[in-house]
């Protein structure tokens, strides 16, 4: 029981839906279909704290208070779904979705069909254990036990380069469960069916402050890597418009600062551009 008050931010799917049904192309708008209707389409996680979650029925997070900004600053209106991770990323190619306004990490599989903004924050991925494991002291301690990953998310590309690294000492991967939300992937862990969990530096970091009795975090399982908004492959101005945004609000330090009050920390160090 209080292991589902600890860590389940939402009951169930949260969906904020507009009054009115719209109908959408086969393709994402670009800034002038955008700007000729008046509103763009904005879509984010249900379940991603601290970049997006929502409590006691209010959404919160980094990226709500960007998206606050952006609205603010925005000559149209913007309208938000708030989904599942596993539909969020594919419904900008469909159209459904004009942007993934969430932390998504950047990774050479999804720069195939998606252009991304400037980084939110760094992303990259560590590994987080049981507060009173003993086994785990580094990376080699992995050897062929079982993790728990996201379908479909950075903490699954991920799993190749942890691969490399066990191999350096001669270990290997062991069984790999998937989650469609990552929550549940550390009640798992709690319960003792998961050895260790893969998520984002920034996530774990913000588990481990809330929750030290339950959790500690480990090293580094894979490269530096950045959390970025994203749009449809070749929707550029759009993404200039959006890169213009991140740009002012880094120029005045309103990203830092709501990095430090949602993060806990900020990262000013990052790069400001991705490969696109």
């Amino acid at each position: 029981m209080i292991l589902n008050k600890i860590l389940k931010i939402t009951g169930g799917a949260f969906i904020l839906s507009c009054s009115t049904l719209f109908s959408f192309s086969s393709q994402a708008a670009s800034l002038e279909e955008i700007q000729a209707k008046g509103v763009m389409v904005v879509a984010t996680e249900d379940s991603y704290k601290p970049f997006e979650y929502v409590e006691n029925g209010t959404p919160k997070g980094l990226n709500h208070a960007l998206l606050a900004l952006l609205r603010a600053k925005a000559p149209f209106e913007i309208k938000q779904q708030i989904i599942p991770w596993t539909g969020l990323l594919a419904g900008l190619s469909t159209g459904k979705y004009d942007v993934a306004l969430t932390a998504a990490v950047v990774t050479p599989t999804r720069l195939q069909s998606l252009d991304f903004t400037m980084p939110i924050a760094e992303a990259t991925q560590y590994y987080v254990i049981r507060a009173d494991e003993e086994r785990i002291k580094v990376v080699s301690d992995l050897d062929e036990l079982t993790v728990g990953v996201q379908t479909g998310g950075a903490s699954y590309a991920a799993l190749s380069e942890l691969e490399n690294k066990l191999a350096i000492s001669g270990g290997k991967l062991g069984n790999t469960i998937q989650y469609t939300s990552l929550p549940d992937a550390y009640q798992d862990l709690v319960l003792g069916r998961l050895d260790y969990v893969i998520n984002g530096v920034v996530n774990l970091t913000s588990l481990t402050q809330e929750k030290p009795d339950l959790f500690k975090i480990g090293q580094a399982v894979g490269v530096p890597a950045y959390a970025a908004w994203a749009v449809d492959k070749g929707n550029k101005d759009l993404l200039n418009y959006l890169n213009s945004f991140m740009a002012e609000i880094r120029k005045n330090g309103q990203l830092y600062q709501l990095q430090k009050k949602w993060l806990g920390r900020s990262f000013e160090g990052m790069p400001t551009s991705t490969i696109n």
